[in-house]
């Protein structure tokens, strides 16, 4: 096993496992920055319309689901309520995501969860050939092509930004 492969995140585990090219991006992220898709794209240098961010929803129903978005854009709930056939969603409580994900606020990877959810991707992803994610820990980001990304996650793709 690699020394890579050792010290992998379950993101990038996953990837590893499953053979699927990407780019791994790391950078210094600064304790105090609370915009961590936006320091991602800034300290990466890459537009944030080509970071993606993953929020954690709650449905009425008490169901959990994964919202990913673009850094540059913001989630519209009603949307991705309609998208998830339920009435209402809202932002799961920040302990909640961490548990069921596994990961930590600002390093949350729509890959390689600890537990499995539905994902919903925003249309925007179709615009672009490769994409950037987080890599599942604060300063670690994963490049990676679109279609693999859908692929992967089973994702539906919906118009879920404002």
């Amino acid at each position: 096993m690699s020394t890579a492969a050792r010290t992998a995140t379950p993101a990038l585990q996953l990837l590893l496992d499953a053979d699927i090219w990407h780019r791994v991006y790391t950078y210094d992220h600064k304790a105090s920055d609370q915009g961590f898709g936006l320091e991602a794209a800034e300290k990466l240098q890459i537009a944030p319309e080509r970071i993606y961010k993953t929020l954690l929803v709650e449905s009425s129903e008490r169901k959990l689901a994964n919202a990913v978005v673009a850094v540059a854009d913001m989630l519209n709930l009603k949307r991705l309520a309609a998208a998830l056939g339920t009435k209402r969603v809202e932002i799961a409580n920040p302990n909640l995501a961490q548990q069921k994900t596994g990961y930590v606020l600002g390093g949350i990877s729509p890959l390689g969860q600890k537990t499995q959810l539905p994902l919903v991707v925003d249309t925007s992803v179709k615009h672009h050939e490769t994409i950037w994610v987080s890599g599942g820990r604060r300063g670690l980001s994963v490049e990676m092509r679109t279609d693999d990304f859908l692929s992967i996650t089973a994702a539906t793709v919906a118009d879920i930004s404002r």
